[in-house]
């Protein structure tokens, strides 16, 4: 007897979905005036800064078959540099090694990127052009991380854009208050071992991995 087919709830939903941007459209207001000016080419003095302040920064890229990724990339307040108005390099610290991001870049040369300031709401939006430089006289200047890296992502900008606090705000990113507790999400070490699905492995030992992998992690 073959088992049924099941219908996850994408497919569902996609069955009558918004079908185009002018439809989507007409579901919202027009964006205001500061909304559409305040999107740049180039980085003010200002935006600079907030580079500058940032110590994380979400990484957006796609593969040549349009399958997407975001990753995140942290280092000390400063960690990415600026290397003119129209171009930022973010040093690529020892990481997992499946070097996800850098090869979406490689095959398709784009790249989005959100600057997030610990404590602050306010995010900075950046996209454009990338690639992935192993050129030593640039590497010798990203030690921020504690050494030279292996390689630099290079972005090429193309648009610059600050948004507005709303999002962190309401998600009480920065208020511990009304965070959940710490017992209320699994652990980092519980969601590995299940997504390895290897029996024989433990949570002493994914814990274990995880204190060496901190405790090494700019080897």
């Amino acid at each position: 007897m073959t088992p049924a087919l099941t219908t996850s709830a994408f497919d569902s939903l996609r069955l009558d979905a918004v079908p185009d941007q002018e439809a989507l459209r007409r579901v919202y207001e027009l964006p205001g005036e500061a909304a559409v000016r305040k999107q740049m080419t180039e980085l003010t003095e200002e935006t600079r800064r907030l580079i500058h302040c940032s110590s994380l920064v979400l990484v957006a890229s796609v593969d040549a078959d349009g399958n997407c990724d975001v990753t995140p990339r942290g280092g000390p307040a400063g960690f990415v540099s600026v290397l003119d108005a129209t171009t930022v390099a973010i040093p690529d610290a020892t990481g997992n090694k499946r070097l996800d991001t850098l090869q979406n870049v490689i095959a398709t040369g784009r790249t989005g990127l959100l600057f997030v300031i610990p404590g602050r709401t306010t995010t900075l939006r950046v996209n454009g052009r990338a690639c992935v430089s192993t050129r030593p006289e640039l590497l010798s200047q990203l030690t921020a991380v504690g050494k030279p890296p292996a390689s630099a992502l290079v972005v090429g900008i193309e648009e610059v854009y600050p948004h507005c606090p709303k999002a962190l705000l309401r998600g009480a990113a920065w208020k511990p208050e009304q965070w959940l507790p710490a017992d209320a999400q699994p652990t980092s070490a519980e969601v590995t071992l299940a997504q390895l699905r290897m029996p024989e492995l433990t949570i002493a030992d994914i814990e274990q991995r995880e204190a060496d992998a901190l405790k090494y992690r700019y080897e």
